[in-house]
Parts: C-alpha cells; structure tokens; sequence
C-alpha cells in the first residue's frame, strides 16, 4: 500500500502535465473550430459595378488564409485571395467591388465562392457557394401616363411599367424622393407614385425623373413629360409684439436644452427657425414609409363649417422692431369654427403618429395609402391611436390652441411622397376626377 502510495504521487504530476498539455492544445493550435463568414447583405444579383462587404473571423486559432471568386461558365475569377502568416489575426473586414464587365463576364448564372482558414494543425476550413446572378442590363421604364398637369405646390399621380422587377422605383423631383407601389392596369403588374411640386416652383431648371433600380443595382431614369401650371401664393407681414413672444416662450415649455435660459425673443427664434425645419423633416420622414395599398375613397373632407385662417403656401414675414426677424411658408391650412370643435378623419387610414410634434402642438397623422398622408395640428385632444384604422368622417381629436398657434383651430395639411401639397386640390371632387381616378382608369 505503501509502494502504491509513492507510485501515484510520483505519477500524478506527469498526468496533470499530460492533461492541461492536451487541454491547451485543444485550446489554441489543436482546435477544430471552424472560421465563420459573415456577409453585410444577402447577395443574389451582380449589375454593373456591386460592393461587397464580409467579415472572416477565427476568434482561436486565428485566420490564415481569405478568398474571394466568381466563377462563369467554368472559368474562376480572382476577386481577393488574403494570407496571414502571423498568428492573431482574429477578424478582418474586407470590402471589395465587383465589375464583371473588367471580368468579361455575361448576363447569366455564376457562382460566388468565399473560404477562409485558419492557423490550427488541422487548418480548419470555411467554404460558402451561393449562385448569383449577372445583370448587366439597367431595366427599361415605360410611361403610362405620358400627360401631366401639375401646379406648384400640387399632386400628381404617373403610372408606369418597368421591363424587370426593381426594388426600388419613383419619381425624383431635384432632391425630394417619392417611392413607387406595386398596381395592376389591364391585368398587368405595373407600379404607380404620387409625388408633389415644390411650392416656388415655376418648371424652370426643375427636374422631375421616373426613377428605376433593379436587384443588380443597374439604375435608370426618364424625365417626365409635364406642363407645370401657374400659380401665386399669399404673402403679408407679421408685427410681433413682446406679448406674443413671451406667450410663446411660456407656451412652449420646457424648452429645449439649447434655449433654456434665454431671452424669450431668443427663445421664439429658436422655435420659428431650428425647430420648425426639425419639425417638418420629421413629418416627412414619417411619411416615407406607407401601405402599398389606396386606403382613401373619393373626396378628403373638409372641417365642417369652418373658416380659413391661413391658405397653403402663405409665405410670412415677420418684423420685430421695425426689423425683419424671420420668415416661414404655411405648410397647410388653418381651419378655424368653435372652440374645441370636433375634428374627424378626412378619408380612411391608419394613425401613423399620435403625439406633440413642436410647432404643430398635439398632432394626429393618417396614412391614406400609397405615400399620400394627411395631419391635423393644434389639437387640444387626441382621440386616435397609432395603428388604428379609421373611417372617413371618424372623429380624432379636438381643435385647439397647442403648439405655435394663435387662437383656437385646425391645422389640416396634406403630403404626397413625402412633400407637403395643397388640401384644396384633395378637397375638390373635380380635380381628384380630372387628374386620378380618370387618369388612371383604362390604363
């Protein structure tokens, strides 16, 4: 027992090295993990020119050799082939671009081969194959609607086809973007966009494109065939009086971090400038995201008995002192009848945004389908719910005082694609006939 004693403490130091050996082997040079391939997009089509981004990692033994290939007709084709024949590497991002017309390559099936490896004694391997397809060839727009009357800070709807699928088409009116949703005419799939004018827009030097990109990133354009209309707009001046400004300040509490503290004319500055253009783009991005389908019927109502305060497109100047101190353009139209009057629905959709939205106070916003939206400011009552679908004629709230308002009413205004267009036009049965539903109909 004695002998036996001695044996294993003898031992027992050779097997505590052979085992933490074999476990720090398994655990670095030894290890059978496998380096793992992350792709930022899932690629399928290859156009003319497509950036490809991956991440290769091997967080053990570390990378040893990346590559990159495409294959055609059985003919491989380098894209990027990486060693790293210094251990540590534990990541590397890698960003190439892909021209297949260098590579004298066709539309067509080919192949993309990505593999890595890394520094263990077994050089662990990583090889994906994903088919891909080659298209070189932009897609083709074709205009249904080739007549197109617009006025200046008004609608317009086109309807067009496109010689492939795209997953991304509209209409490019200078910087303002206006997506395209899927339609059927005459039992064909097709794709139509409701975009608006810019309010100060004459045609001169304005560029309004029918825009189209397909899975390959291939893009085309066409300009749009239109007669833009002539229209004036209001103007007037607006005397501010230490009153009002004060009244603004007080009413817009808590302010921003920014004007906190300051003078209450630096505080309605602040208000009339900064933050009414946060206001506004945060409207419009809203509205970037609608339901493909026309949820609207027929005429959009408008507030019962009530009288117009302000006109869409009223360009104000405001005068501080005898000094000019701002300016603003009326994004709608300001809806006055009694206090805490009603306010309700002005066709069907769906509550995108319930809430304060700065300047325009408690705002309800409804998405009527297809990038057309409609809001309602000032309110002193919310009755809606984001998400909630809503009748034409549903009562959403109450008319009110909130937000940069003077006196008790209604801001209504109305969005097509993202930029703010003219009510009246959607509050006139004859022009939604004249220039949508009998525009589009036949087609």
């Amino acid at each position: 027992m004695r002998n036996l004693t001695k044996y294993l403490a003898a031992i027992l130091p050779l097997v505590i090295i052979v085992l933490g050996g074999g476990w720090w082997f398994l655990a670095t040079s030894g290890e059978r993990e496998k380096p793992t391939i992350k792709f930022a997009e899932d690629v399928r089509s290859i156009g003319r020119q497509k950036t490809l981004n991956l991440t290769f990692a091997d967080n053990k033994a570390g990378l040893r050799h990346i590559a990159v290939s495409l294959t055609q007709d059985n003919k491989p084709h380098i894209l990027a082939s990486t060693d790293f024949p210094q251990k540590g590497i534990k990541q590397k991002p890698l960003s190439l671009t892909v021209a297949p017309q260098v590579l004298k390559l066709h539309d067509g099936p080919a192949t993309l081969s990505v593999a890595a490896s890394d520094h263990s004694v077994f050089r662990n391997e990583t090889a994906l194959m994903r088919p891909v397809t080659i298209d070189l060839t932009p897609p083709q727009i074709y205009l249904l609607t080739p007549t197109n009357n617009i006025n200046p800070g008004g609608s317009c709807v086109i309807a067009y086809r496109t010689s492939e699928p795209t997953v991304m088409s509209g209409v490019q009116v200078d910087k303002n973007f206006s997506s395209g949703y899927p339609a059927v005419f005459s039992g064909k799939q097709a794709n139509v966009t409701y975009f608006g004018l810019p309010m100060v827009s004459k045609g001169e030097g304005l560029s309004i494109r029918v825009f189209g990109r397909d899975a390959g990133d291939n893009e085309t354009s066409v300009g749009l065939p239109s007669l833009i209309r002539k229209k004036k707009f209001r103007s007037d001046k607006m005397n501010l009086t230490d009153n009002f400004i004060n009244r603004v300040a007080q009413d817009f509490q808590p302010l921003p971090p920014e004007i906190q503290g300051k003078p209450p004319f630096e505080a309605w500055l602040y208000i009339n400038s900064t933050m009414r253009l946060a206001n506004e783009t945060h409207i419009r991005e809203l509205c970037r995201q609608s339901v493909p389908q026309q949820l609207w019927e027929g005429t959009f109502l408008r507030m019962k008995n009530a009288s117009p305060m302000a006109q869409f497109g009223d360009q104000r100047t405001y005068v501080y002192n005898k000094q000019v101190v701002g300016e603003s353009v009326h994004n709608g139209v300001d809806l006055a009848s009694l206090a805490n009057s009603p306010v309700e629905a002005s066709n069907n959709g769906i509550v995108k945004f319930t809430g304060n939205l700065g300047i325009y106070g408690n705002t309800v916003l409804i998405d009527h389908g297809q990038g057309i939206f409609s809001i309602y400011g000032h309110l002193s009552a919310i009755d809606a719910k984001i998400g909630q679908h809503l009748k034409k004629g549903e009562v959403i709230g109450k008319t009110g005082t909130t937000g940069l308002a003077v006196g008790d009413h209604l801001h209504f205004g109305m969005l097509a694609g993202g930029q703010f267009v003219n009510p009246v036009e959607w509050w006139d049965p004859h022009w939604i006939a004249d220039n949508v539903t009998n525009k589009l109909t036949g087609l």
